[in-house]
């Protein structure tokens, strides 16, 4: 009897830990201070476009610049002049932006009414989260001056999966993934979708700049992507991890295409457009 009563009494003690740390972690969802931290990793992501976006321009007009993915952006700003106390900041500014959209992904999906929004609402936010979260240890790791190169990254993470049959077929699907990812965010600025992450929208032609910002961006960004999961499904098929050679391979392949540096130069527009519309974000995002 005695024992029963002590085995109900730690359920009963571990159910209410629960309940606390679940209250603890709603207030945060709706503090101030964590949303306004999230709104700066805004702010962080979209300079870490328009650097890729810059770099890839200068790619397609010949004069070079450097890795054209986040790991060549976040060198360009660790160089710079307080850099990396600039990109210390951004880390935890975009840690924190994961960290709200974790919480939501818990959150949001619990207040849905079916289990398709539950599941909806838990993909996008959880993948929201893991994206953030992932720029965050990168722009860490480039503070403390332990960066390295993303397309090695890539590369080194691709090859041991790449010398047995399942291995090729995880990393086909890993391409497919991404390309997948690639056509939402062509979808999403072509049919105006970001709209629906706005609690408002700025008016008269500021409102114009932000849904201009937000096609083009949306379209440019996916079309890398596309790039970077086709290679990578390639890489997969032909079992040659040199294929998988990230965001700065992908728009050197695209580069090499015919009319490439025409596309090119207009994908990097676009991510410099996306850059200027995650500023927008920082301050009509729905959070």
């Amino acid at each position: 009897m005695d024992e029963d009563a002590g085995t109900t009494d730690a359920a009963s003690g571990v159910s209410e830990a629960a309940d606390r740390a679940e209250d603890a972690a709603e207030r945060a969802e709706s503090s101030t201070a964590l949303r306004t931290a999230a709104r700066t990793g805004f702010v962080a992501s979209g300079l870490v476009h328009i650097l890729i976006g810059w770099i890839a321009l200068r790619l397609a007009l010949g004069s070079g610049g450097g890795d054209a993915d986040q790991s060549g952006a976040l060198a360009s700003v660790a160089q710079a002049p307080g850099g990396e106390i600039l990109l210390g900041i951004g880390a935890l500014a975009m840690g924190a932006l994961a960290i709200w959209n974790a919480l939501e992904a818990w959150f949001e999906a619990r207040r849905e009414p079916t289990v398709a929004t539950k599941l909806s609402r838990a993909v996008s936010y959880g993948g929201k989260a893991v994206v953030y979260a992932v720029m965050a240890v990168a722009a860490g790791r480039f503070a403390v001056g332990a960066g390295s190169s993303s397309s090695q990254q890539t590369e080194g993470a691709a090859a041991p999966l790449l010398g047995n049959p399942a291995g090729q077929v995880l990393v086909v699907a890993v391409g497919a993934v991404v390309v997948g990812v690639g056509v939402f965010h062509v979808v999403k600025g072509a049919t105006r979708r970001f709209e629906r992450d706005l609690r408002r929208e700025p008016s008269g032609s500021a409102s114009a700049l932000v849904v201009a910002c937000a096609m083009a961006g949306f379209i440019a960004k996916g079309v890398a992507l596309i790039a970077v999961g086709a290679l990578f499904a390639w890489a997969g098929i032909g079992a040659d991890p040199d294929k998988a050679t990230g965001l700065d391979g992908a728009l050197h392949t695209m580069a090499g295409l015919p009319a490439g540096t025409i596309l090119l130069a207009l994908v990097g527009i676009g991510l410099v457009l996306y850059g200027v519309y995650s500023f927008f974000r920082a301050r009509y995002e729905d959070l």
